[in-house]
């Protein structure tokens, strides 16, 4: 199990060192492109079907869209509103407030309700 633990933690990492590097390389399209792709869920969700399954990713899959749609859009915004107007530190950390308080919300409700399987 650890050597699992391992290779996601791996993984992960490889692909962020990859984004960063393009983008400080100047390939700004290649870095936006990588940016935009879901490289987490891509990552966990071919981990996760290894492990658990299809009917697993699925689930997961319909748990994140709605949990992107409640706190990662709104944290988006807050950091694009923010950024050009109190720099990109105070932007990101008002973003990253509005995120954690939008996404415990998500998370209570989700678990209390038992959405998104068993």
């Amino acid at each position: 199990m650890l050597k699992s633990y391992l290779i996601y933690f791996l993984t992960g990492g490889i692909f962020t060192t990859l984004i960063v590097a393009a983008e400080e390389s100047g390939y700004r399209l290649l870095s936006g492109f990588a940016t935009l792709m879901p490289v987490f869920t891509l990552v966990a969700y071919a981990f996760i079907g290894e492990s658990s399954g299809p009917k697993a990713v699925g689930e997961s899959a319909w748990f994140v869209l709605a949990g992107t749609l409640v706190s990662w859009v709104p944290y988006m915004i807050i950091v694009a509103y923010l950024a050009p107007r109190y720099g990109s530190r105070i932007a990101i950390g008002a973003g990253l407030l509005g995120f954690f308080i939008l996404a415990g919300i998500y998370l209570s409700v989700v678990y209390h309700y038992h959405w998104f399987g068993e």
